[in-house]
């Protein structure tokens, strides 16, 4: 009886948190869209500067390029992620899960060269630290897609699993870095952040919203069957339950003074600075 409500809470909360990470990471992804890729279509990159200092530079005109490029498809891998690894829709909609993955994996090879493009052609506000952090995301992100398409061509379908998860972990890491961003802001003050992104929680956060999600990975890939006790699934559903409150939290907070407001002003002609 233990073992079997233990079980059900543990899936329970599993699946409530997907469905967290899946409604965060899409209104990220749509945001992403509507403002800085709409803004770029708009002619309004000025815009970029509002939320990201010295983003959009008129002077580097393939640095802004490769960061329109870099958005348009952060976007699209967002809101597709989460669908990708759902076993029922592999299992129902093999057709589906083939051809959103083609769009998957391109969207985030394009994302991961755009970032680049940007990174070598112009550098990150954050200087040294955060463009050797950031190359080094994006050079993951090439090479976990690429992996992933290889595999799956070559139909050796474990190893295709197994670097789809790395993939998808990395897929959200510039969102998780919103989240760890806005859990920080609203508790500490910006205690350790800078306006140019040189503080001492700022180079922690260049690695740590992409790192430990591959570790996170690795552990998922290699060990699956690791929560077969009771006690071990009532501590991993209580771990899943704070994340799910953190991600709510991070999301309402971010979607309320950031994400609504920056679109709404795009969408209204909103001058920018006004």
């Amino acid at each position: 009886m233990q073992s079997s409500t233990s079980n059900y809470l543990f899936h329970l909360s599993t699946k409530i948190l997907v469905g967290t990470v899946w409604l965060s990471a899409t209104l990220f992804g749509l945001y992403i869209l509507f403002f800085y890729f709409a803004s770029l279509i708009m002619e309004e990159t000025l815009r970029w500067n509002t939320v990201l200092p010295g983003l959009y530079d008129d002077r580097t005109p393939a640095a802004t390029a490769g960061m329109g490029l870099h958005f348009a498809a952060g976007g699209i891998i967002l809101v597709l992620g989460c669908i990708q690894l759902l076993s029922s829709v592999r299992e129902r909609y093999p057709a589906w899960h083939r051809w959103l993955g083609r769009v998957y994996v391109t969207a985030a090879i394009l994302t991961a060269i755009g970032g680049l493009v940007f990174i070598f052609r112009k550098g990150t506000i954050g200087g040294t630290v955060m463009n050797v952090a950031f190359a080094g995301y994006g050079l993951l992100m090439l090479v976990a897609a690429l992996q992933t398409i290889r595999y799956a061509r070559a139909e050796k379908f474990t190893q295709h699993r197994a670097w789809a998860i790395r993939l998808f972990a990395l897929a959200i890491g510039s969102w998780l870095y919103r989240m760890d961003y806005g859990f920080w802001f609203l508790f500490t003050d910006d205690l350790g952040h800078t306006g140019d992104f040189r503080g001492p929680f700022d180079y922690f956060m260049d690695f740590w919203f992409y790192l430990p999600n591959l570790l996170v990975a690795e552990i998922f890939i290699a060990r699956r069957g690791a929560l077969k006790s009771p006690v071990a699934r009532g501590i991993a559903t209580l771990l899943i339950v704070l994340a799910t409150l953190f991600l709510l939290l991070a999301t309402y907070y971010f979607t309320a003074k950031l994400w609504w407001p920056s679109v709404a002003d795009l969408m209204t002609g909103q001058p920018v600075g006004g």
